[in-house]
């Protein structure tokens, strides 16, 4: 005898079987109880939601010799052709390879017939956004005036490909993503019936990989029963089949971020690729992990939202304190990046590899978001007093180091002179009415305090940095700024290499009297 997978033997034949689309099934029914049955029906949610098994039990119960509160009764001649397939009444098209306008015209000349038996005829269109813009079009008229006895239902997981002159002339029915709650349930019960062993995390598991769709829920427990046939289904032999990773080791992970321990990281992944995980759902995996622990940190009531035991939702809150939220956002949008490249990508432990680094380092990146990580973990260097580079590039002591910042500190003028605070103010004005080619060589230009209160204004080396120290043009320079601020300013020019740290080698003053400004207003 073949075997028949799980989701095809366990599909609902009446409304009473079917899980997690309650107000589409109430309304169903109360149509079919007050004969106010539509012409049109469009269907539409993700994969596995029940969109085709909802169509042929309407299909059935429409056309019940003997039907039970509007559910189909199963056991008439009718109900039976239905459920095998064999009944003229039920029409199934798959419009992924019938989507041609000749195959919708067949359709069209079809529906001028009565059905044979039954009161019904019911055409089931599935995946009906492929159908052509001509098929649409063909489509269109029999949808809007159709036979009193004829029904569409047409199926779809992308709505928005459809034509609104279809929209208009259908009932809409949004199936919902399916609750890990309800499938987890629904597999207890197959299981019980199956005489299967599982325990009830390895279930949860599946079912929150399934992502809300109750087929592929099913289809994973049934890859998982086959795999250890015989034995009772555990969490770790679900993660086996699955390829997934442990949630103890997201746990590892996140603390070597927080200790920026790249090494660890990348040690960590390479125990995770022996051991022949799969990379994709790991990277999925463990960006879910930090939405936890995002959500963890946001709210202390939150353990109805978390699908975690009591036993990792403390684990969660203790690792939820090693980082800010700003931190833990930062991860996820990484992460989220890192999930869209990887799904096709051929070399996606490089992938990988490159996202850790960037959580340990976020001085790599250029985004508001690595520039607040680069604050923090400076910040968090400094307080614990082992943190600060040396001019020449060595680390020093806490100590040291505050002997330095002090001996900074007193070389820095007492205050900013007014007339240089004045040029800072109006430097954009004075720029702007230069002629070529100094406006030009000007534009990238900052602003610093040179020696005896001069105005230092720093260029990158070379050709700017020569045509401003040339005397005639450096005089003109001094002239424009002086004819702005009324007053003679003497001004030094400085060059900087492009590669060079310029925030090392001057203060910009543009950024100082900008924020006093704001801080006035």
């Amino acid at each position: 005898m073949t075997y028949t997978a799980l989701y095809r033997k366990f599909r609902p034949q009446d409304f009473a079987d079917v899980k997690g689309q309650d107000p589409i099934v109430a309304t169903l029914k109360n149509q079919i109880r007050a004969g106010r049955i539509g012409h049109a029906y469009l269907f539409c949610g993700t994969r596995g939601t029940g969109k085709t098994t909802i169509a042929k039990i309407f299909a059935k119960a429409v056309n019940c010799e003997n039907p039970s509160d509007a559910s189909p009764c199963g056991e008439c001649a009718l109900c039976r052709a239905i459920a095998s397939g064999a009944s003229m009444n039920v029409i199934e098209i798959d419009a992924a390879s019938n989507n041609g306008v000749d195959n919708i015209r067949e359709i069209v000349d079809e529906v001028s017939y009565s059905p044979a038996e039954g009161k019904y005829k019911v055409y089931i269109i599935d995946e009906v956004h492929m159908l052509s813009m001509g098929a649409f079009n063909a489509l269109l008229k029999t949808l809007e005036e159709p036979p009193s006895y004829v029904i569409f239902i047409l199926a779809t997981t992308e709505v928005h490909k459809i034509p609104i002159t279809i929209l208009s002339r259908c009932q809409r029915y949004d199936f919902k993503r399916i609750s890990i709650e309800t499938i987890a349930g629904r597999m207890r019960e197959l299981t019980e019936a199956e005489g299967v062993l599982a325990q009830e995390r390895a279930l949860r598991y599946i079912a929150k990989t399934a992502d809300g769709s109750m087929r592929d829920a099913l289809s994973l427990l049934d890859q998982c029963i086959a795999f250890h046939f015989g034995e009772e289904l555990t969490y770790n032999k679900a993660l086996e089949v699955l390829g997934a990773v442990d949630t103890a080791v997201f746990g590892r992970l996140f603390r070597l971020v927080q200790d920026a321990d790249v090494t660890g990281c990348i040690g960590l992944l390479e125990e995770i690729v022996v051991q022949g995980r799969e990379l994709s759902q790991f990277v999925s995996d463990f960006t879910w992990y930090l939405r936890n622990l995002l959500l963890v940190q946001s709210s202390e009531d939150i353990e109805d939202v978390i699908d975690v035991s009591s036993e990792n939702l403390e684990k969660l809150k203790e690792e939820a304190n090693l980082a800010d939220m700003e931190a833990i956002v930062r991860y996820i949008h990484i992460f989220s990046e890192l999930s869209n490249r990887i799904r096709y990508a051929s070399q996606k432990r490089i992938l990988i590899e490159v996202a850790l680094i960037k959580l340990c380092r976020p001085r790599m990146e250029t985004s508001q978001e690595g520039l607040l990580g680069r604050v923090r973990e400076l910040e968090r260097r400094l307080e614990s007093g082992i943190f600060t580079v040396a001019a020449q590039g060595g680390p020093v002591s806490a100590a040291d180091a505050g002997k330095a910042s002090e001996s900074v500190k007193e070389a820095l003028p007492k205050a900013i002179p007014e007339d240089v605070k004045r040029v800072v103010e109006r430097w954009n004005s004075i720029v702007t009415d230069m002629e070529q080619p100094m406006k030009t060589y000007l534009k990238g230009a900052r602003l610093s305090l040179g020696g005896e209160n001069r105005l230092l204004v720093v260029v990158e080396d070379g050709i700017a940095s020569d045509y401003l120290k040339n005397p005639e043009n450096k005089a003109h320079l001094q002239q424009m700024i002086a004819a702005s601020v009324q007053k003679e300013i003497e001004i030094e020019i400085q060059s900087v290499n492009s590669g060079q740290d310029k925030e090392d080698a001057y203060i910009d003053l543009t950024q100082i009297i900008n924020m006093e400004i704001e801080e006035e207003e």
